[in-house]
């Protein structure tokens, strides 16, 4: 539960809040949770949560999502289910429910509704048009800033950065706005920063150039770079086909924000395919949660089917999910299989996302003013800089080996958990 809350703050503030003796009424159905909890003022406020697909709603003024009062809520209930005495639903619970399922109807309706080809068509052509003149932009922007010289680059404010990735967001190339926004993240005043903006520099041309020659390329690779470009792909068109069921490990979650768009990162890794994905979800503040609770630290057995790509990372989850435990694995045995698998994958796509590996037996070491992580035949990786939680990986670690699950490609690699004592911390 407490993996559902936007922050720390709403965590704690969630569990100040899981008391009986904090909610005036509260009840359970198959379909919704409600409650009525005592605040500040003199009408408590009501809280709902949609069990059907996961959401929230509360009449209290917190912008946040869920707020405090949903979290305590649903940690009340899985604490005691048994004094959830009430099942019959009140009616601002009832109309709340009732507005939702109209809308699934509604949403399920438009869907079925026939496709008008040629309206598709003319607006599929408007919308390469603006790419192609937004990618015109963005490649004079990238020549006047080599033909003027990078030593001035780290005078630019964010100003600088984030003008032209909302041009390309305007331009409907939100993968290219989120690659120049990876430029002005580069810390300009870290050592070597000129090696590290040129290859982020060349990535992105490398992108448009395979864009702009796509038709001289495998349909794998076409998509994958329609795809770095900000082209969405047909989810539905994707649940059609078939996907790889296995028990998979979800290692960690990222979440970000921007304009009050919440995206979720989730890192799964298969048992028995072996295989590493990626499953994003989507919220806008205020709105529903995505319809698939997935919780770091636990286990799901679930289909899941790829989008095309020479090198398959991201998926969606097509059947249903049952949770539980995260087990143990084997993993890689040392750093040199994680540096023939990137080989293998950078010839098959020379730009392309990190992605999660577990490697066994790894301890972190200092050298050079740096950590690193030592594998059993004592060879070394870098940490990623800037890593937040290097003092916990020590204090679990304790000088000795652990088995570790890392985000990274190439050359450096972010710990996202530990398996401690048989048991999968989150790092």
């Amino acid at each position: 539960m407490l993996t559902l809350a936007p922050d720390e703050a709403s965590r704690k503030a969630g569990k100040a809040l899981s008391g009986d003796t904090k909610w005036v009424s509260k009840g359970a159905s198959e379909l919704a949770l409600w409650g009525e909890c005592q605040g500040s003022g003199s009408k408590p406020y009501q809280t709902q949560v949609d069990l059907t697909n996961i959401a929230f709603k509360c009449s209290c003024p917190s912008r946040k999502f869920p707020c405090k009062h949903g979290i305590g809520l649903m940690l009340l209930y899985s604490r005691q289910p048994e004094s959830f005495t009430d099942n019959t639903l009140p009616l601002w619970v009832s109309d709340w429910i009732q507005k939702r399922s109209e809308k699934e109807i509604q949403k399920t309706e438009k869907e079925e509704k026939p496709v008008d080809e040629a309206a598709q068509a003319k607006r599929q052509q408007a919308r390469i048009q603006k790419v192609e003149d937004g990618i015109d932009e963005l490649l004079l922007w990238m020549k006047d800033i080599v033909r003027n010289g990078i030593i001035q680059l780290p005078e630019k404010g964010s100003s600088y950065w984030e003008n032209m990735a909302r041009r390309m967001v305007d331009a409907q190339a939100s993968g290219l706005a989120g690659m120049v926004r990876g430029l002005g993240e580069i810390n300009f005043y870290s050592e070597g920063w000129q090696h590290i903006f040129m290859d982020q520099l060349l990535r992105i041309y490398l992108v448009i150039e395979g864009y702009r020659n796509q038709q001289e390329l495998p349909s794998l690779m076409q998509q994958e770079l329609r795809t770095m470009i900000g082209f969405t792909q047909n989810q539905e068109a994707l649940r059609q086909q078939k996907g790889i069921n296995d028990t998979w490990l979800i290692l960690s979650k990222q979440a970000t924000e921007e304009d009050n768009l919440t995206t979720e990162k989730y890192w799964l890794y298969g048992l028995q395919s072996h295989r590493t994905a990626l499953v994003l979800q989507f919220h806008a503040r205020g709105m529903s949660k995505p319809q698939q609770l997935l919780t770091p630290g636990t286990s799901i057995v679930a289909e899941l089917v790829f989008f095309p790509s020479e090198v398959p990372l991201r998926a969606i989850i097509k059947e249903p999910v049952i949770t539980g435990k995260l087990h143990a694995t084997s993993g890689f045995t040392g750093w040199q299989e994680v540096v023939e698998t990137e080989s293998v994958l950078s010839g098959k796509m020379p730009v392309r996302s990190e992605r999660p590996y577990i490697v066994q037996q790894l301890t972190p070491v200092q050298h050079n003013m740096q950590w690193w992580l030592k594998d059993q035949y004592q060879q070394m990786m870098p940490v990623k800089q800037g890593f937040r939680n290097i003092w916990k990986l020590l204090s679990l670690s304790g000088g000795q080996a652990l088995d570790i699950s890392l985000l990274g490609k190439e050359k450096e690699y972010e710990p996202l958990g530990v398996w401690h004592s048989n048991v999968y911390k989150l790092l």
